[in-house]
Protein backbone atom coordinates (compact mmCIF):
# COMPACT_ATOMS: atom_id res chain seq x y z
CA UNK A 1 0.00 0.00 0.00
CA UNK A 2 1.37 3.42 -0.90
CA UNK A 3 2.26 5.75 1.97
CA UNK A 4 0.44 9.08 2.05
CA UNK A 5 1.00 12.40 3.77
CA UNK A 6 1.57 16.13 3.21
CA UNK A 7 -0.53 19.23 3.45
CA UNK A 8 -3.46 21.10 2.12
CA UNK A 9 -1.60 24.30 1.25
CA UNK A 10 -4.77 26.37 1.16
CA UNK A 11 -5.68 25.70 4.78
CA UNK A 12 -2.42 24.54 6.32
CA UNK A 13 -4.06 21.25 7.46
CA UNK A 14 -2.93 17.69 6.85
CA UNK A 15 -4.48 16.09 3.79
CA UNK A 16 -3.95 12.85 1.93
CA UNK A 17 -1.57 12.99 -0.99
CA UNK A 18 0.29 10.25 -2.82
CA UNK A 19 3.99 10.57 -1.93
CA UNK A 20 5.06 7.74 -4.22
CA UNK A 21 4.64 10.17 -7.13
CA UNK A 22 7.43 12.60 -7.97
CA UNK A 23 4.78 15.29 -8.38
CA UNK A 24 5.02 17.09 -5.06
CA UNK A 25 5.91 20.43 -3.55
CA UNK A 26 9.54 21.35 -3.12
CA UNK A 27 11.12 21.36 0.32
CA UNK A 28 11.03 25.16 0.22
CA UNK A 29 7.36 25.49 -0.72
CA UNK A 30 5.48 27.36 2.00
CA UNK A 31 2.98 25.51 4.18
CA UNK A 32 0.41 28.25 3.63
CA UNK A 33 0.28 29.96 0.26
CA UNK A 34 -1.51 33.09 1.40
CA UNK A 35 -0.28 35.32 4.21
CA UNK A 36 -2.68 36.28 6.99
CA UNK A 37 -2.49 39.87 5.76
CA UNK A 38 -3.70 38.96 2.29
CA UNK A 39 -6.23 36.46 3.63
CA UNK A 40 -7.88 39.20 5.69
CA UNK A 41 -7.84 41.58 2.73
CA UNK A 42 -9.67 38.99 0.62
CA UNK A 43 -12.20 38.31 3.39
CA UNK A 44 -12.78 42.05 3.92
CA UNK A 45 -13.20 42.75 0.21
CA UNK A 46 -15.63 39.83 -0.12
CA UNK A 47 -18.04 41.45 2.34
CA UNK A 48 -17.51 45.01 1.11
CA UNK A 49 -15.87 46.11 4.36
CA UNK A 50 -13.27 48.76 5.12
CA UNK A 51 -9.84 47.22 4.70
CA UNK A 52 -7.45 48.38 7.42
CA UNK A 53 -5.57 45.08 7.12
CA UNK A 54 -3.16 45.46 4.23
CA UNK A 55 -0.87 48.48 3.91
CA UNK A 56 -2.12 49.32 0.44
CA UNK A 57 -1.85 53.09 1.01
CA UNK A 58 -4.73 54.26 -1.17
CA UNK A 59 -4.25 58.01 -0.69
CA UNK A 60 -3.77 60.24 -3.75
CA UNK A 61 -0.69 59.92 -5.98
CA UNK A 62 1.13 63.27 -6.35
CA UNK A 63 0.16 64.80 -9.69
CA UNK A 64 3.75 65.30 -10.82
CA UNK A 65 4.47 61.59 -10.25
CA UNK A 66 1.39 60.36 -12.09
CA UNK A 67 1.92 62.74 -15.02
CA UNK A 68 5.59 61.77 -15.23
CA UNK A 69 4.60 58.13 -15.74
CA UNK A 70 1.91 59.04 -18.27
CA UNK A 71 4.37 61.16 -20.22
CA UNK A 72 6.96 58.38 -20.21
CA UNK A 73 4.41 55.97 -21.69
CA UNK A 74 3.34 58.50 -24.33
CA UNK A 75 7.00 59.16 -25.17
CA UNK A 76 7.61 55.46 -25.75
CA UNK A 77 9.80 54.82 -22.70
CA UNK A 78 8.34 51.35 -22.30
CA UNK A 79 11.29 49.02 -22.88
CA UNK A 80 13.82 47.54 -20.49
CA UNK A 81 16.06 49.93 -18.63
CA UNK A 82 19.60 49.08 -17.61
CA UNK A 83 19.48 46.53 -14.81
CA UNK A 84 20.53 49.18 -12.26
CA UNK A 85 17.69 51.51 -13.32
CA UNK A 86 17.61 54.85 -15.13
CA UNK A 87 20.47 57.16 -14.24
CA UNK A 88 18.21 60.15 -13.64
CA UNK A 89 16.38 58.38 -10.81
CA UNK A 90 19.62 57.09 -9.28
CA UNK A 91 21.04 60.61 -9.34
CA UNK A 92 17.88 62.02 -7.76
CA UNK A 93 18.01 59.43 -4.96
CA UNK A 94 21.70 60.13 -4.34
CA UNK A 95 20.97 63.84 -4.09
CA UNK A 96 18.05 63.25 -1.74
CA UNK A 97 19.96 61.05 0.73
CA UNK A 98 22.80 63.57 0.69
CA UNK A 99 20.33 66.34 1.65
CA UNK A 100 18.36 64.40 4.24
CA UNK A 101 20.99 62.14 5.79
CA UNK A 102 24.35 63.58 4.81
CA UNK A 103 25.17 60.32 3.02
CA UNK A 104 27.33 60.76 -0.08
CA UNK A 105 26.84 57.93 -2.59
CA UNK A 106 27.92 57.32 -6.16
CA UNK A 107 24.74 57.06 -8.28
CA UNK A 108 26.63 55.08 -10.93
CA UNK A 109 28.04 52.38 -8.63
CA UNK A 110 26.22 52.45 -5.29
CA UNK A 111 22.50 52.91 -6.12
CA UNK A 112 20.29 50.17 -7.56
CA UNK A 113 16.65 50.67 -8.62
CA UNK A 114 14.66 47.59 -7.62
CA UNK A 115 11.25 46.00 -7.89
CA UNK A 116 10.09 47.48 -4.61
CA UNK A 117 12.00 47.24 -1.35
CA UNK A 118 11.08 43.54 -1.39
CA UNK A 119 13.03 43.03 -4.62
CA UNK A 120 15.99 44.80 -3.04
CA UNK A 121 15.77 42.56 0.01
CA UNK A 122 15.58 39.37 -2.03
CA UNK A 123 18.53 40.29 -4.25
CA UNK A 124 20.66 41.32 -1.26
CA UNK A 125 19.96 38.01 0.47
CA UNK A 126 21.00 36.06 -2.64
CA UNK A 127 24.20 38.07 -3.02
CA UNK A 128 25.37 38.30 0.60
CA UNK A 129 24.00 35.34 2.57
CA UNK A 130 24.33 31.56 2.32
CA UNK A 131 22.02 28.70 3.31
CA UNK A 132 22.48 28.00 7.02
CA UNK A 133 23.52 31.56 7.87
CA UNK A 134 21.70 33.14 10.81
CA UNK A 135 20.22 36.62 10.76
CA UNK A 136 18.94 38.55 13.78
CA UNK A 137 15.48 40.13 13.36
CA UNK A 138 13.59 42.17 15.93
CA UNK A 139 10.19 41.04 17.20
CA UNK A 140 7.49 42.10 16.39
CA UNK A 141 8.81 41.59 12.88
CA UNK A 142 7.67 42.07 9.30
CA UNK A 143 6.64 38.62 8.12
CA UNK A 144 8.02 39.01 4.60
CA UNK A 145 11.52 39.32 6.01
CA UNK A 146 11.20 35.97 7.77
CA UNK A 147 9.51 34.37 4.79
CA UNK A 148 12.32 35.49 2.51
CA UNK A 149 14.97 34.01 4.79
CA UNK A 150 13.19 30.70 5.20
CA UNK A 151 12.68 30.43 1.46
CA UNK A 152 16.46 30.68 0.99
CA UNK A 153 17.30 28.29 3.85
CA UNK A 154 18.64 31.22 5.87
CA UNK A 155 17.81 31.04 9.58
CA UNK A 156 15.97 34.03 11.12
CA UNK A 157 16.72 34.49 14.83
CA UNK A 158 14.04 36.69 16.44
CA UNK A 159 15.04 38.94 19.33
CA UNK A 160 12.10 40.40 21.24
CA UNK A 161 11.88 44.13 21.83
CA UNK A 162 10.52 45.02 25.28
CA UNK A 163 6.79 44.51 24.99
CA UNK A 164 4.71 47.65 24.69
CA UNK A 165 7.56 50.16 24.73
CA UNK A 166 9.43 48.26 22.02
CA UNK A 167 12.76 49.27 23.53
CA UNK A 168 15.93 47.52 22.45
CA UNK A 169 17.31 44.80 24.74
CA UNK A 170 21.04 44.79 24.00
CA UNK A 171 21.74 41.77 26.18
CA UNK A 172 19.17 39.77 24.24
CA UNK A 173 20.84 40.83 20.98
CA UNK A 174 24.24 39.69 22.22
CA UNK A 175 22.79 36.40 23.44
CA UNK A 176 21.41 35.72 19.96
CA UNK A 177 24.81 36.03 18.21
CA UNK A 178 26.49 32.75 17.26
CA UNK A 179 29.39 31.86 14.96
CA UNK A 180 26.79 31.40 12.19
CA UNK A 181 25.34 34.92 12.50
CA UNK A 182 25.95 36.98 9.37
CA UNK A 183 23.59 39.95 9.62
CA UNK A 184 21.12 42.02 11.63
CA UNK A 185 17.90 43.39 10.10
CA UNK A 186 16.60 46.77 11.27
CA UNK A 187 13.21 47.99 10.05
CA UNK A 188 12.88 51.66 11.05
CA UNK A 189 10.24 53.02 11.27
CA UNK A 190 8.92 49.54 11.93
CA UNK A 191 6.02 47.57 10.55
CA UNK A 192 3.95 46.61 12.58
CA UNK A 193 4.84 48.36 15.85
CA UNK A 194 5.61 51.85 14.52
CA UNK A 195 8.83 51.86 16.51
CA UNK A 196 11.44 54.37 15.36
CA UNK A 197 14.90 53.22 16.43
CA UNK A 198 16.78 56.02 18.18
CA UNK A 199 20.27 57.11 17.23
CA UNK A 200 21.53 55.63 20.51
CA UNK A 201 19.93 52.27 19.77
CA UNK A 202 21.29 52.22 16.24
CA UNK A 203 24.78 53.09 17.48
CA UNK A 204 24.56 50.17 19.91
CA UNK A 205 23.41 47.79 17.16
CA UNK A 206 26.17 49.14 14.92
CA UNK A 207 28.77 48.48 17.62
CA UNK A 208 27.61 44.86 17.84
CA UNK A 209 27.66 44.53 14.05
CA UNK A 210 31.19 45.92 14.03
CA UNK A 211 32.35 43.66 16.87
CA UNK A 212 31.05 40.49 15.21
CA UNK A 213 31.66 41.67 11.62
CA UNK A 214 28.00 41.50 10.52
CA UNK A 215 26.04 43.03 7.69
CA UNK A 216 23.34 45.50 8.71
CA UNK A 217 20.26 45.21 6.49
CA UNK A 218 18.03 48.26 6.92
CA UNK A 219 14.46 48.50 5.64
CA UNK A 220 13.62 52.23 5.68
CA UNK A 221 10.49 52.26 3.50
CA UNK A 222 8.56 54.36 6.08
CA UNK A 223 11.27 56.97 6.64
CA UNK A 224 8.95 59.90 5.86
CA UNK A 225 6.23 58.71 8.23
CA UNK A 226 7.45 59.90 11.64
CA UNK A 227 5.44 61.73 14.31
CA UNK A 228 5.90 63.99 17.30
CA UNK A 229 9.50 64.18 18.49
CA UNK A 230 10.57 61.02 16.65
CA UNK A 231 13.33 61.38 14.06
CA UNK A 232 14.32 58.90 11.41
CA UNK A 233 18.02 58.02 11.47
CA UNK A 234 19.57 55.76 8.86
CA UNK A 235 22.31 53.47 10.20
CA UNK A 236 24.28 54.26 7.05
CA UNK A 237 24.82 57.83 8.25
CA UNK A 238 26.47 56.71 11.51
CA UNK A 239 30.28 56.61 11.76
CA UNK A 240 31.85 53.30 10.83
CA UNK A 241 28.71 51.64 9.42
CA UNK A 242 28.90 52.71 5.78
CA UNK A 243 30.59 49.57 4.43
CA UNK A 244 28.43 47.01 6.24
CA UNK A 245 25.03 48.69 5.79
CA UNK A 246 22.65 47.63 3.01
CA UNK A 247 19.99 50.36 2.87
CA UNK A 248 16.67 49.40 1.27
CA UNK A 249 13.74 51.73 0.67
CA UNK A 250 11.33 52.82 -2.03
CA UNK A 251 8.41 54.99 -3.09
CA UNK A 252 5.41 52.69 -2.66
CA UNK A 253 4.37 54.41 0.56
CA UNK A 254 5.78 57.90 0.03
CA UNK A 255 4.00 58.43 -3.30
CA UNK A 256 1.06 56.01 -2.70
CA UNK A 257 2.12 53.77 -5.61
CA UNK A 258 2.34 50.35 -3.98
CA UNK A 259 1.45 48.68 -7.29
CA UNK A 260 4.23 50.37 -9.24
CA UNK A 261 7.03 48.42 -7.52
CA UNK A 262 9.73 51.09 -7.55
CA UNK A 263 12.25 50.61 -4.76
CA UNK A 264 15.95 51.14 -4.35
CA UNK A 265 19.03 49.85 -2.60
CA UNK A 266 22.13 51.76 -1.53
CA UNK A 267 25.30 49.96 -0.54
CA UNK A 268 29.06 50.01 -0.97
CA UNK A 269 30.04 49.48 -4.60
CA UNK A 270 31.72 46.17 -3.74
CA UNK A 271 28.28 44.68 -2.97
CA UNK A 272 26.02 46.41 -5.50
CA UNK A 273 27.31 44.61 -8.59
CA UNK A 274 26.40 41.16 -7.28
CA UNK A 275 23.13 42.36 -5.78
CA UNK A 276 22.20 43.86 -9.15
CA UNK A 277 23.03 40.57 -10.88
CA UNK A 278 20.54 38.66 -8.75
CA UNK A 279 17.89 41.36 -9.11
CA UNK A 280 18.28 41.14 -12.89
CA UNK A 281 17.78 37.35 -12.79
CA UNK A 282 14.40 37.70 -11.09
CA UNK A 283 13.00 41.04 -12.25
CA UNK A 284 15.19 42.21 -15.18
CA UNK A 285 14.39 45.79 -14.15
CA UNK A 286 11.79 47.82 -12.33
CA UNK A 287 8.93 49.05 -14.62
CA UNK A 288 10.45 51.65 -16.94
CA UNK A 289 7.74 54.36 -17.20
CA UNK A 290 7.16 54.26 -13.45
CA UNK A 291 10.85 54.91 -12.85
CA UNK A 292 10.47 58.14 -14.84
CA UNK A 293 7.36 59.17 -12.91
CA UNK A 294 9.08 58.59 -9.58
CA UNK A 295 12.17 60.46 -10.79
CA UNK A 296 9.98 63.49 -11.53
CA UNK A 297 8.61 63.29 -7.99
CA UNK A 298 11.99 63.04 -6.30
CA UNK A 299 13.38 65.88 -8.42
CA UNK A 300 10.44 68.28 -8.19
CA UNK A 301 8.50 67.77 -4.96
CA UNK A 302 9.64 70.26 -2.29
CA UNK A 303 10.56 69.42 1.33
CA UNK A 304 7.08 70.63 2.33
CA UNK A 305 5.58 67.62 0.54
CA UNK A 306 7.31 65.24 2.96
CA UNK A 307 6.52 67.26 6.09
CA UNK A 308 2.92 67.49 4.90
CA UNK A 309 2.84 63.72 4.41
CA UNK A 310 3.89 63.18 8.03
CA UNK A 311 1.44 65.82 9.30
CA UNK A 312 -1.49 64.33 7.39
CA UNK A 313 -0.76 60.82 8.63
CA UNK A 314 -0.33 62.02 12.20
CA UNK A 315 -3.89 63.35 11.97
CA UNK A 316 -5.06 60.00 10.59
CA UNK A 317 -3.21 58.26 13.44
CA UNK A 318 -5.08 60.40 15.97
CA UNK A 319 -8.44 59.54 14.36
CA UNK A 320 -7.85 55.81 14.57
CA UNK A 321 -6.20 55.85 18.00
CA UNK A 322 -9.24 57.64 19.44
CA UNK A 323 -11.68 55.25 17.77
CA UNK A 324 -9.83 52.18 19.02
CA UNK A 325 -9.84 53.55 22.57
CA UNK A 326 -13.56 54.23 22.33
CA UNK A 327 -14.06 50.67 21.06
CA UNK A 328 -12.28 49.21 24.09
CA UNK A 329 -9.17 48.23 22.14
CA UNK A 330 -6.28 50.04 23.81
CA UNK A 331 -3.77 51.01 21.10
CA UNK A 332 0.01 51.10 21.20
CA UNK A 333 0.51 54.58 19.74
CA UNK A 334 3.19 54.39 17.01
CA UNK A 335 6.01 56.90 16.55
CA UNK A 336 6.31 56.08 12.86
CA UNK A 337 4.99 54.09 9.87
CA UNK A 338 1.20 53.91 9.50
CA UNK A 339 0.10 50.92 11.54
CA UNK A 340 -1.35 50.55 15.03
CA UNK A 341 -1.16 47.45 17.20
CA UNK A 342 -4.20 47.38 19.48
CA UNK A 343 -5.29 45.18 22.38
CA UNK A 344 -7.93 42.68 21.25
CA UNK A 345 -8.53 40.84 24.52
CA UNK A 346 -12.15 42.07 24.62
CA UNK A 347 -12.95 40.42 21.26
CA UNK A 348 -14.29 36.89 21.08
CA UNK A 349 -11.94 34.29 19.64
CA UNK A 350 -9.45 31.62 20.65
CA UNK A 351 -6.56 33.42 19.00
CA UNK A 352 -5.73 36.60 17.11
CA UNK A 353 -6.78 35.20 13.73
CA UNK A 354 -10.21 34.31 15.12
CA UNK A 355 -10.49 37.71 16.82
CA UNK A 356 -9.74 39.48 13.52
CA UNK A 357 -12.54 37.53 11.86
CA UNK A 358 -14.93 38.25 14.72
CA UNK A 359 -14.23 41.97 14.42
CA UNK A 360 -14.71 41.81 10.66
CA UNK A 361 -18.06 40.09 11.11
CA UNK A 362 -19.19 42.54 13.80
CA UNK A 363 -18.06 45.78 12.19
CA UNK A 364 -16.95 45.19 8.60
CA UNK A 365 -13.47 46.49 9.48
CA UNK A 366 -10.54 44.37 8.33
CA UNK A 367 -7.47 44.01 10.56
CA UNK A 368 -4.54 41.59 10.82
CA UNK A 369 -3.86 39.09 13.57
CA UNK A 370 -0.98 40.26 15.76
CA UNK A 371 0.34 36.70 15.73
CA UNK A 372 1.49 37.30 12.14
CA UNK A 373 4.33 39.41 13.57
CA UNK A 374 5.47 37.19 16.45
CA UNK A 375 6.81 33.72 17.04
CA UNK A 376 4.16 31.03 17.74
CA UNK A 377 2.21 31.95 20.87
CA UNK A 378 2.95 35.67 20.63
CA UNK A 379 0.64 38.50 19.61
CA UNK A 380 -2.55 36.51 20.19
CA UNK A 381 -4.28 39.45 21.92
CA UNK A 382 -3.22 42.01 19.33
CA UNK A 383 -4.65 43.21 16.03
CA UNK A 384 -2.88 45.47 13.53
CA UNK A 385 -4.70 48.31 11.78
CA UNK A 386 -3.46 50.44 8.85
CA UNK A 387 -4.42 54.13 8.82
CA UNK A 388 -2.97 55.11 5.41
CA UNK A 389 -6.46 55.48 4.00
CA UNK A 390 -8.52 58.18 2.36
CA UNK A 391 -10.23 60.28 5.02
CA UNK A 392 -13.75 59.18 4.05
CA UNK A 393 -12.81 55.50 4.40
CA UNK A 394 -11.01 56.08 7.68
CA UNK A 395 -13.97 58.03 9.10
CA UNK A 396 -16.24 55.15 8.09
CA UNK A 397 -13.92 52.61 9.75
CA UNK A 398 -13.78 54.67 12.96
CA UNK A 399 -17.58 54.91 13.04
CA UNK A 400 -17.89 51.15 12.60
CA UNK A 401 -15.35 50.43 15.33
CA UNK A 402 -17.12 52.71 17.81
CA UNK A 403 -20.35 50.85 17.11
CA UNK A 404 -19.08 47.39 18.06
CA UNK A 405 -20.72 45.54 20.94
CA UNK A 406 -18.35 45.02 23.86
Amino acid sequence: MKSTHVIDVCEGNLAMMDTASSLRLSELAPRVLQSEIRAMSVACDAMGGVNLAQGVCDTEVPAVVAEGAHKAIRDGLNIYTRLEGILRLRQAIAAQVARTHGIEVDPEREVLITSGATGAFQAACHALLNPGDEVVVFEPFYGYHLGMFKGMRIVPVPVALRYGTWELDLEAVRAAITPRTRAVVVNTPCNPSGKVFTRTELEAIGAIADEFDLFLFTDEIYEHFVYGNAKHVSPMELPGLRERTILMSGFSKTFSVTGWRIGYLIADAKWVGSIGYFHDLTYVCAPAPFQHGVADGVEQLPPSYYTGLARDHQEKRTMLVDALRDAGMTPHVPDGAYYILADASSIEGANAAAKARTLLKETGVGSVAGSAFFRPGGGEDLLRFCFAKKDADLVDACRRLRGRTR
